[in-house]
């Protein structure tokens, strides 16, 4: 099933569409069984959307996320970035995971620079960008520090600079903040959004958090449970920039009621 042709593009729509998602399936096999992940499931994302991803535990979300990164294939379908198939990870697209994923022996620095390495380009001329990015996500003072040094919100600022060293069109994000605490993640939704809205990326965002996906986004796409399709694309209507103050608004509210309503 498709939400796409029912559902109106959200109020931050905005450039060229740079995601097209057609009729994908996934089926893996458990020995002879076959596990259907997700079946036809269509959607389109324009430059400069954020749109999240909710639904429940084994509906498909990161194995979705995973086939945008290149990382797997669909079993059917197709799925392309401005108009190019995607056949394997890409230097277009940034992705960071629910744990940071640092090298423990590696400072902040050099973690952000690990993927001008693996790249085989020279760390040097990215030094002043890399600066730049720990200047944005907030940890300007810490490039010498190693990961053990960090708290858990202060290490996947580290990640979420590290995945935009290469400057990707496209940040795809699996619950980033879901071991954080309340606090935590509350300040890192709202660095999220100004970091997005300084950089003007394309962001897809997984998150089991109805409340979190209505702050962040454009449109929420929410997914039926196993084998995981689209049961609807909700619209936000809520006016950005957003603020704390933006989950106090009736549409904040109705939105977060509506979603979750069709969850169950």
């Amino acid at each position: 099933m498709s939400g796409e042709s029912r559902t109106p593009a959200g109020p931050g729509t905005k450039g060229n569409m740079l995601i097209d998602v057609v009729n994908i399936s996934k089926t893996y096999h458990a020995g002879d069984v076959p596990v259907h992940a997700l079946t036809d499931v269509t959607f389109t994302v324009r430059q400069g959307e954020f749109v999240s991803i909710v639904g429940r535990s084994g509906c498909g979300k990161s194995t979705l996320l995973n086939m945008l990164a290149g990382l797997d294939a669909p079993s059917t379908g197709y799925i392309a970035l401005a108009g190019a198939p995607v056949v394997g990870p890409s230097a277009r697209v940034g992705f960071v995971f629910q744990r940071a994923v640092l090298l423990e022996w590696r400072t902040v620095m050099d973690n952000v620079l690990l993927p001008i390495e693996l790249l085989h380009l020279d760390c040097d001329d990215f030094r002043d960008k890399a600066a730049s990015l720990l200047d944005l996500v907030g940890l300007t003072g810490f490039e010498g520090r190693y990961p053990s040094q960090l708290s858990g919100g202060m290490q996947q600022r580290a990640a979420l600079a590290r995945s935009l060293i290469y400057d990707p069109d496209i940040l795809l994000m699996d619950e980033p903040f879901g071991a954080l605490d309340a606090i935590t993640r509350e300040q890192m939704d709202l660095e999220l959004l100004h970091i997005w809205e300084a950089s003007g990326k394309t962001i897809m965002f997984v998150t089991h958090d109805i409340a979190e996906a209505v702050f962040l986004s454009d449109r929420v796409i929410l997914m039926t449970p196993r084998p995981g399709t689209i049961k609807e694309i909700v619209a936000v209507p809520i006016a950005r920039p957003r603020t704390v103050k933006s989950t106090f608004v009736p549409e904040f509210g109705e939105t977060r009621r509506h979603i979750r309503e069709q969850m169950d």
